[in-house]
Formats: structure tokens, C-alpha cells, sequence
């Protein structure tokens, strides 16, 4: 993915392990994923805002310092994937599972999130929510 251009792109039914998107240029960066496996996929230190994940395997996915502002999660397995210092302000996962957020070390404001993520975010406290 070396210095490739990804403007306007819709991934659908892919397969896409391990791949790199921070290696892309990110002039004009912006895709879709519909029905994808993007397990251990990187998405490190780029600019997703709006981004659209529908139905996705994101399992150990690195969304490191990722700017995901507006960031749609619909329906998609986010198992081990990693959120830190992301900015995931107004991104919805309400329809997501499995995921596993700090809110200590990540931008929440306006997140949309369904009673059944509330582990996710609060896991690392210790809490139990029965």
C-alpha cells in the first residue's frame, strides 16, 4: 500500500488481513468497507472522518491516533481492536460489538454507543454490570 492513492474507494465482501492503509497517501484518502474482513488491518495516525465500517470483522484492527470524527461502526466485531488516543467523537457503534475503549485516552464527545457496549468502555475499572 506503499504511497497508494485510495480516493472514493468502496471495499465490498473483501478480505483484506494485515493490510497498512497508514502506508497510503493521504491526499484525498477516503473509502468504505461493506462486508469485510479487516482483521489486524492498520489504520495508524490517519484521517477517517465519516468513515464507513458496515458489517465488518475489524478483530485487532489499530486504530492508533486515528481521527474517526463522525466514523460509522455498523454491525462490525471489533475484538482486540485497539483505540488509543484516537479521536472517535460523534462516531456511532451503537450496533458494534466486542470492542474495548478507554475513555481516559480517547476523544468520546458525542459518541453514540447502546447499553450493551457499556463493558467495553468501562472493562478496565473493574466494574461488574449485570
Amino acid at each position: 500500500m506503499n504511497n497508494t492513492t485510495l480516493s472514493e474507494i468502496d471495499f465490498l465482501g473483501c478480505k483484506i488481513l494485515g493490510v497498512q492503509f497508514n502506508e497510503c497517501r493521504r491526499f484525498l484518502l477516503s473509502f468504505r468497507f461493506e462486508n469485510c474482513s479487516l482483521r489486524l488491518s492498520v489504520f495508524y495516525n490517519l484521517k477517517l472522518k465519516e468513515a464507513c465500517f458496515n458489517k465488518c470483522d475489524l478483530q485487532e484492527a489499530d486504530f492508533t491516533e486515528t481521527d474517526l470524527t463522525n466514523a460509522s461502526f455498523q454491525e462490525c466485531n471489533l475484538y482486540r481492536a485497539i483505540f488509543d488516543h484516537a479521536n472517535l467523537e460523534k462516531a456511532d457503534f451503537r450496533t458494534s460489538n466486542y470492542y474495548s475503549i478507554n475513555p481516559e485516552t480517547n476523544r468520546l464527545k458525542g459518541a453514540r454507543f447502546s447499553l450493551n457496549g457499556l463493558p467495553g468502555l468501562l472493562e478496565r475499572y473493574g466494574i461488574i454490570i449485570e
